[in-house]
């Protein structure tokens, strides 16, 4: 039987954990993850503290969200951006979401086997986390999970999602910069990629664009700058640049860290990252209140009583799924304001 993996049970331990992810030991900082993405109420309480200790540690990299369609080559374009990145002095840590089994709840994660270059270098770190059951293309505790990575010393933190979609907007929420990859194309390319996240976009890249899919690639960019005339940009200092690149071959890649940096300094000298992260801040704050009172209301034992009696209701059609979600409430609500 293989021995059971420590975890954190005192605050002791967690001392020594921050103590680890500080210096930079990559094996606690993988442990400390793993007890941030924990369920466990006891780990959650260690987690907390951990965080506490890490907070004033972290808050100094650039931090990239990318998303793109199926195919796109997210991976392929992290590794070339991390491996230009690093060579240019800095250190990386690549946070990847993999999809879910909506049967089992597995995960592949094959995000490191994908970049099998970046991931041997010692100045790169990457994570892939089971995206679970929450939306938006990352995990639950993704925010944490960059904390940890900037208190470990790691000054640019990638956050790739699962993939293109309408809810595929949280990662823009906590990053500083938005990147969305696409596929060389025009025309019905703009169909099928939503309004919404093209809106959140700081760079669009149009990824492939070598041997003969250059002057596609080419088309493709220049509809979606025209369609970008259209929308409203997320920054009012900065107009959203559309660039084409070869991950494979490397080309562009040196052109969209240009980039990349020239919108970080614009975010500090007009005082907006500062603003954007704050937002972020208590936009993290209120979608843990939000999960932590839906545990609270599941694992209620007066709730646990009716919820039985108010899911058949509803699955057969005796009740309407506002009126009982409104049961629900009132039973919680009305449990702690006795308890109170």
């Amino acid at each position: 039987m293989p021995p059971t993996k420590r975890t954190p049970d005192s605050e002791q331990d967690t001392a020594a954990l921050a103590d680890g992810v500080i210096a930079g030991n990559r094996r606690v900082l993988a442990q400390a993850i793993t007890l941030i993405e924990s369920t466990r109420s006891d780990h959650r309480a260690a987690a907390s503290n951990l965080l506490e200790q890490l907070m004033p540690h972290a808050g100094n990299s650039i931090r990239l969200g990318i998303s793109g369609v199926p195919g796109v080559g997210k991976s392929t374009f992290i590794e070339a951006l991390g491996n230009h990145v690093i060579d240019a002095g800095h250190r990386v840590a690549v946070l990847t979401v993999d999809p879910s089994s909506a049967i089992s709840g597995g995960s592949i994660l094959g995000d490191k086997t994908r970049m099998e270059h970046l991931s041997r270098r010692d100045e790169a770190y990457i994570r892939p986390s089971p995206a679970g059951s929450t939306l938006g293309g990352v995990t639950r505790r993704s925010r944490e999970a960059m904390i940890l990575c900037e208190a470990a010393g790691f000054d640019v933190i990638i956050v790739e999602t699962v993939g293109v979609g309408q809810s595929e907007t949280k990662v823009a929420d906590m990053t500083d910069m938005f990147v969305l990859l696409l596929l060389p194309g025009a025309g019905d390319e703009l169909q099928g990629i939503k309004r919404g996240i093209v809106e959140l976009a700081d760079l669009i890249l149009i990824n492939k664009a070598d041997d003969d899919l250059v002057e596609l690639a080419g088309r493709a960019a220049a509809e979606y700058r025209n369609a970008l005339r259209l929308l409203h940009p997320r920054s009012p200092n900065w107009k959203v640049e559309v660039k084409r690149c070869s991950a494979r071959d490397g080309a562009g890649i040196a052109d969209a860290w240009e980039t990349v940096l020239r919108h970080h300094e614009m975010l500090t000298s007009t005082s907006q990252l500062t603003a954007r992260r704050a937002a972020q801040a208590r936009d993290w704050m209120w979608s843990d209140v939000s999960d932590n009172l839906v545990e609270a209301l599941k694992s209620d034992p007066q709730v646990g009583k009716r919820l039985a009696e108010l899911e058949a209701a509803t699955s057969e059609g005796r009740m309407p799924p506002t009126i009982a979600a409104r049961n629900l409430l009132e039973i919680f609500l009305e449990r702690h304001k006795d308890s109170g």
